[in-house]
């Protein structure tokens, strides 16, 4: 019942075509060593980095990128599968006992969310309790997505804005050294690179890691509000039956099940 962490192939692919188009771009154009410049990553990708940790706490900064990890790493198990399993659960409560469910406690345990939601049942809070206190650890949850993907969102400003900052440092230091003809190509190549990085940082980086980072927080919680309904029904004793026809009332319609047909 533990769910598998698994690669993103949609999240990697999607990068990996929209930087090899680029790349191939450049390639074609004839001259790729001339898309690489210190200078610029450094203002670019330093001062995107910079300016967004002073928008939020070391500490939300850290926490951010484990949780964007998980926009190529995702560990999520199907709704319909996990609508089963909290079914078979049930099933075992009512033919058993609720004390029955000590020997599935750990075949759950990678579902931390059913997992904490079973042990309360098992340990005779009462079902309204667990309710109460599995929806604030949904709230939780939901709010450090949201705070990361407003860190993914708060790069995509800034990059742009790293670059434009970029772009007037290469003009001031051409229209400083015109006297000096060596100097114009690598400030020219500093003032229209620093756009450049800040475009794809901020369009193809940035903001798609966090509009996949929103998808996967709704997938989530519709997931382990399909675990709370199942651990709150069985903590109520309710009929198996009542638990599915509740089940699919959330889920969406490719996703429903039919346990008892």
């Amino acid at each position: 019942m533990q769910s598998k962490t698994t690669m993103d192939m949609a999240t990697v692919i999607g990068l990996f075509a929209g930087f090899g188009l680029v790349a191939s771009a450049i390639y074609l154009g004839g001259s790729p060593g001339s898309f690489f410049n210190i200078p610029s990553v450094l203002i670019v990708i330093g001062g995107t980095l910079a300016v967004t940790t002073v928008c939020f706490s070391l500490s939300e900064m850290g926490r951010s990128a484990s949780v964007i990890l998980k926009t190529i790493f995702h560990s999520n198990p199907d709704p319909a599968t996990a609508a089963v399993n909290v079914l078979e659960v049930a099933v075992m409560a009512r033919k058993q006992g609720i004390l029955s469910l000590q020997n599935v406690m750990a075949e759950v345990e990678g579902e931390q969310f059913l997992h904490k939601g079973l042990a309360m049942v098992v340990d005779g809070t009462p079902g309204e309790e667990v309710e109460v206190i599995l929806r604030r650890d949904m709230q939780a949850t939901l709010q450090r997505h949201v705070k990361s993907a407003n860190v993914l969102k708060k790069a995509a400003e800034f990059s742009p804005a790293m670059g434009l900052i970029g772009t007037l440092i290469g003009l001031v230091q051409m229209l400083g050294n015109l006297n000096d003809p060596s100097t114009i190509g690598p400030s020219m190549a500093v003032a229209l690179l620093t756009t450049f990085y800040g475009a794809v940082l901020a369009n193809m980086v940035f903001l798609p890691l966090a509009a996949k980072l929103e998808r996967n927080s709704v997938e989530e919680a519709l997931v382990n509000n399909v675990y709370l309904m199942g651990a709150t029904s069985i903590g109520r004793q309710e009929n198996p039956r009542r638990l599915e026809m509740l089940l699919n009332s959330v889920l969406p319609p490719a996703k429903r099940v039919k346990f008892f047909d």
